[in-house]
């Protein structure tokens, strides 16, 4: 059953130039189709909306929606397609994903919304390998867009940066494998074939 939640919209960040795997990650495959495909219909259950954060010289992919880095925020990483949504959607909540998350399930983000604490800037689980805050599998509240561009300005651009500096709302991960991310053609062969074998 599809549970909307309709002030929240959904930002797959897949903006990244996948140096180390040495071809795109948003378009790796591990459940049938690629990853990008995948967690878009897997944040449509959940939100209004869904979009892909892209750089503006990144080809669009098929028809999905999307949104390019502002100017003011190119090349600034993953915090620079978070502030360009909330810039272009002013009042919209986000649930950000990074695209290389193989192991998000429906738990992982019905987790986030049940326990969201809306007040905080964000709501981010704790990382199991350094306990500190996951800002790319989160919901990013629009009402902190300001205090997020202050920091920004102060030249703030890492988002787990953001996270520890602000107001933000932690959780621990029921399943600590559910932010384990793929960077390395290695990496991507270990996990398909210990976890996704056809």
């Amino acid at each position: 059953m599809k549970v909307t939640n309709t002030k929240i919209f959904g930002l797959i960040l897949a903006g990244g130039y996948s140096r180390r795997m040495g071809k795109d990650k948003a378009l790796l495959e591990f459940h049938g189709k690629p990853q990008i495909e995948h967690l878009f219909e897997l944040l449509q259950k959940y939100c209004k909306k869904v979009f892909l954060s892209k750089r503006t010289d990144q080809k669009a992919y098929k028809n999905l929606p999307f949104i390019n880095d502002s100017h003011e925020f190119s090349n600034q990483g993953p915090l620079g397609g978070i502030l360009s949504a909330m810039k272009q959607h002013p009042g919209a909540n986000w649930l950000v994903m990074a695209c290389d998350l193989p192991f998000v399930t429906q738990e992982t983000i019905q987790t986030l919304l049940t326990l969201r604490d809306p007040q905080k800037i964000a709501t981010a689980f704790i990382s199991t390998q350094d306990a500190l805050p996951e800002p790319l599998c989160a919901i990013w509240e629009g009402h902190g867009f300001n205090s997020i561009l202050k920091l920004f300005n102060e030249g703030i651009h890492c988002p787990r940066k953001i996270l520890i500096k602000s107001n933000s709302h932690l959780l621990k991960q029921t399943n600590p494998h559910w932010l384990d991310n793929i960077n390395t053609p290695y990496e991507f062969d270990q996990i398909k074939q210990n976890f996704f074998k056809n």
